[in-house]
């Protein structure tokens, strides 16, 4: 867990809708597997929960980069540098994902 957050109620509830919605979607993967589904079947949902879980990033992201980043880069000083650095960081992360 990051020593701050700063998720708006509205879409922390989002958030977890939607992340429950993909763990919904895990567990019919493991049920796929353990039925011995047809494998591009299995490779369809796949690519449908990696999407889902991209799109959670980006938005994410987003939130990030719009809050917490332009905030400390106005307020000025180091904590506007670490800030870029982090959200650069994670995008680093999020293209070679």
């Amino acid at each position: 867990m990051t020593e701050h957050s700063y998720l708006a109620s509205g879409n922390k509830d989002a958030y977890l809708k939607r992340l429950r919605r993909i763990e919904g979607q895990a567990r019919g993967l493991q049920r796929m597997v353990d039925e011995e589904a047809y494998c591009i079947d299995i490779l369809t949902q796949v690519s449908a929960m990696t999407k889902a879980l991209q799109a959670v990033s980006l938005s994410l992201l987003e939130e990030h980069l719009g809050h917490c980043v332009v905030g400390a880069v106005r307020a000025g000083g180091p904590e506007g540098e670490q800030k870029l650095t982090e959200a650069m960081d994670a995008i680093s992360r999020l293209v070679k994902s």
